[in-house]
């Protein structure tokens, strides 16, 4: 799947966080270190998501 990420310059660094995933970003001291960190954030956080979704009634809708 792809996401996309809004991938901020600070001075410490970078911070990039995913607008779909609510709650979900990372940071760097280079670009392509928060990338690679946000990667692993968005699967950690889908893979909690799973986990607490176990038991529960879980639909899909498409959306035009």
């Amino acid at each position: 799947m792809t996401y996309q990420v809004v991938l901020t310059h600070t001075d410490e660094g970078y911070s990039v966080n995913c607008p779909v995933l609510p709650g979900c970003w990372s940071e760097g001291d280079t670009e392509a270190e928060a990338l690679d960190n946000i990667q692993s954030a968005i699967r950690e956080y889908l893979d909690f998501h799973a986990e607490i979704s176990v038991g529960s009634d879980v639909r899909e809708v498409q959306v035009a």
